[in-house]
């Protein structure tokens, strides 16, 4: 009978060891679950078709109509005027359209009641209407984002070296706008892994001294007013 126990005792431990192991599985199993689709979405390909044009359809129309501007007309005011439409509908639509739907996040600038400019990050990291991007929108996103800036600075520096001054001033305008967009995408990146909505607000020590120094001239007045008046 003890040698019957203890050949019994084996397979009773191996067969709670299956268990186990088939507990550890199923468990795995539940936790992953709903992950699956949510990858395969990530991996899909461009879920927002206009959005994804957009986002580069103004900013490689302005480079290409800053290079061939001469072949389709010699009016410098017609072209520059062209280019600086492009350059302002891109910044436009990047910052408040393409950037929220292909790679979610969005920044821009508020005032509050005294007066005072908030910068606001914003990362979007809850679930929401949205469908979430996909990482061929976010590719082509940041790719985007980051070339034709490089190309405006490559712009610059020709147009010194070619002593081609009158498009300098488009040229700058380029490189603003679009290193613009490139900053304030990088802090809601950078920002946003942290927390869900970020709000950056910088804090220059000048401009409290120049509001302190404002107020206490108010005061001043104010007083000094009074002073006049109960005379």
């Amino acid at each position: 009978a003890g040698s019957q126990l203890a050949r019994a005792r084996p397979g009773v431990a191996e067969k709670r060891k299956r268990l186990q192991t088939l507990a550890d599985d199923t468990e795995d199993v539940s936790l992953d679950f709903g992950n699956e689709e949510e990858l395969a979405l990530r991996k899909a390909k461009v879920r927002y078709p206009l959005a994804t044009f957009f986002h580069l359809f103004f900013r490689v129309s302005a480079i290409v109509t800053y290079l061939f501007c001469d072949w389709f007309s010699r009016s410098f005011i017609g072209c520059f005027l062209v280019i600086l439409l492009l350059l302002s509908f891109d910044f436009w639509s990047v910052k408040n359209v393409t950037g929220r739907l292909l790679v979610g996040l969005r920044w821009w600038n508020q005032i509050d009641e005294d007066g005072r400019s908030h910068w606001v990050f914003e990362a979007r990291k809850a679930p929401s209407a949205v469908a979430p991007p996909t990482e061929v929108e976010a590719r082509i996103f940041w790719l985007g984002l980051i070339i034709c800036p490089v190309i405006w600075i490559l712009f610059f520096f020709s147009t010194l070296f070619s002593l081609k001054l009158k498009w300098l001033g488009l040229v700058i305008t380029g490189i603003c706008l679009q290193t613009a967009n490139l900053y304030g995408y990088i802090h809601c990146k950078l920002g946003g892994a942290s927390q869900t909505i970020r709000k950056v607000t910088p804090h220059f020590p000048a401009q409290d001294i120049f509001q302190k120094e404002q107020s206490e001239d108010f005061q001043k007045s104010i007083l000094k007013h009074l002073g006049t008046q109960s005379h």
